[in-house]
């Protein structure tokens, strides 16, 4: 069907988001039957946008696109599930920082391991050419 609506070659951007929902589905799947409890992908989400000094949540809900309402549920549900820990802002009267709790670096530890894993179930050369083209965009 895809093929119907881009020809031959489809845009580049649609390649990356389908990868990286494969990405992310085939480690859920993997992190679930190491035990950890089976996230939705938008959680996972979450963890790519934490800082090691913390993550305020309307900084959270503007990474990911959310509003803060939703982000807030999701931090929330994590929180709930032991993965994130929320702390008074030191710099900001009022303010709340989003930090990863100890589970939560536990699961991080395994998800590196996993997405590693499947990594090296690619074929090296591609794995080395993509690191490096998207590498030099300094996406960060």
């Amino acid at each position: 069907m895809s093929e119907q609506y881009f020809g031959v070659d489809p845009p580049l951007a649609r390649l990356l988001l389908l990868a990286s929902r494969w990405f992310d589905a085939v480690s859920r799947e993997q992190l679930a039957r190491l035990g950890w409890p089976r996230l939705s992908a938008g959680q996972t989400l979450f963890f790519a946008h934490l800082l090691p000094d913390g993550v305020s949540v309307a900084e959270l809900a503007r990474r990911l696109g959310n509003s803060r309402q939703a982000t807030h549920q999701m931090v929330r549900g994590l929180v709930d599930l032991g993965f994130l820990r929320v702390e008074d802002d030191p710099s900001r009267r009022g303010g709340r920082l989003v930090f990863l709790a100890p589970r939560g670096h536990d699961l991080f530890s395994d998800s590196v391991k996993v997405l590693g894993d499947i990594e090296n179930t690619l074929e090296p050369r591609h794995v080395q050419a993509l690191r490096g083209a998207l590498q030099s965009l300094r996406l960060e």
